[in-house]
């Protein structure tokens, strides 16, 4: 053999080898596509979801599966927007702790919301104030409950269209406000209108000025039909006698405050990234929103400001139709898992817990990343090491 065609076969090698490597999956990779092995069905094409797992502000895992839109067969990527459902409450109480921390004094978490903010709410409302909103403890009425029958079911209701529906009740779950929980889209509708009041902005666009670019969210939209667009958006799914069918709106999909938001791994990875320091709240609002406030219905549960507490675990699920979704993090371990499906069922909360589970089982998140990964690491030193000699041999000997 020449020696022009043994350097020429040995590039060719080294470079299967290296692309090998690169498709390596690591233990930890396996494991979670096994867990997620419903929403990759080879045999048919079904509704997907999208993986994420932090570990000391670094995404060491992002997984994909099934499709976005299943009429035009667009797979899940991590750039695919899923609709946040509630998830979004998270992002609505921090626009509130961001207004509040202005030094102007024009919005403070104990204002009275029929007094200073919505003044055409019922007398009943007359001692809610915005951290009663904020902690699920307002007592409003569910607009969802009390929606008019006759209302067009084509026609999909907007936030100020929640104020006119409560402002014609004039009554609440209980009083006063603050002495019990009871969890409540409406109060978060609410506070998406009382953002645009006290800012001057839609509520939409205070959220991509003062959230999404800072944060370089750059596809993270609180989407209005006709308005914005979702890029790389998935379109919900609900399952139909063994079948899926689109069922991507309703009738209150449109409302902004209490679930609107479309999101990805991608962006949510640097979401969670901005919960660990100031760069976006101050740490005073951040353990504001992670502090209980109350006690849920669930004795082992608790509410902050927009985020569910159970011990040392800070999460929210995000249900509506055809989307189920899940943020879990544990800021003491600086481990946080996401799971955002387009399925109507099921609710992946046992399966983000699994995942979360799997990395207890390390010293540090860092290291479970090192030992899972170091198989393809090792892989790729050794091609490394023997291109080095390989080339040595051909010019010296």
């Amino acid at each position: 053999m020449s020696l022009q065609s043994l350097l020429l076969s040995g590039i060719i090698l080294s470079f299967i080898v290296i692309i090998s490597c690169a498709d390596e999956k690591s233990d930890n990779e396996i494991f979670i596509d096994e867990l997620m092995q419903d929403y990759n069905d080879n045999r048919t094409t079904v509704p997907g979801a999208s993986v994420l797992v932090m570990c000391k502000n670094m995404p060491i895992v992002r997984r994909s599966y099934g499709f976005a839109n299943i009429e035009e067969h667009t797979h899940v990527t991590s750039t695919t927007n899923f609709r946040l459902a509630s998830l979004t409450k998270q992002f609505t109480a921090a626009a509130i702790l961001l207004l509040a921390e202005k030094k102007n004094g024009r919005l403070q978490l104990d204002d009275r919301i029929r007094e200073k903010w919505l003044p055409t709410l019922p007398e009943a409302t007359d001692t809610i104030t915005i951290r009663h909103l904020l902690s699920h403890t307002s007592g409003l009425i569910n607009y969802e409950d009390i929606i008019d029958v006759n209302t067009d079911p084509n026609y999909q209701i907007s936030d100020y269209d929640v104020l006119d529906i409560l402002s014609s009740q004039n009554r609440t779950y209980f009083a006063p406000p603050g002495t019990r929980y009871r969890y409540s889209n409406s109060g978060y509708t609410l506070l998406a209108l009382i953002v645009e009041r006290a800012s001057g902005k839609r509520f939409a666009d205070f959220l991509y000025e003062n959230i999404f670019l800072p944060l370089q969210m750059n596809e993270t939209v609180a989407y209005e039909n006709g308005i914005s667009t979702i890029a790389h958006r998935a379109f919900g799914y609900s399952n139909n006698n063994s079948s899926w069918i689109r069922t991507d709106q309703d009738q209150t999909s449109a409302v902004l405050g209490d679930g609107g938001i479309y999101s990805s791994i991608d962006d949510l990875a640097k979401w969670d990234t901005a919960l660990y320091d100031n760069r976006l709240l101050s740490l005073e609002s951040l353990q504001l929103a992670f502090t209980p406030a109350v006690r849920t219905d669930d004795p082992a549960i608790q509410y902050g400001m927009g985020w569910r507490i159970s011990g040392d675990m800070l999460w929210h699920l995000g249900e509506t139709i055809g989307f189920c979704n899940i943020i879990l993090r544990f800021p003491k371990r600086r481990l946080t898992v996401v799971v955002l499906t387009n399925r109507n069922h099921p609710v992946p909360y046992q399966t983000a817990l699994t995942i979360a589970h799997r990395f207890f089982f390390t010293t540090e998140c860092n290291e479970s990343y090192s030992s899972s990964s170091s198989f393809v690491h090792w892989k790729r030193l050794i091609v490394f090491w023997l291109l080095i000699h390989f080339f040595f041999f051909i010019f010296y000997y």
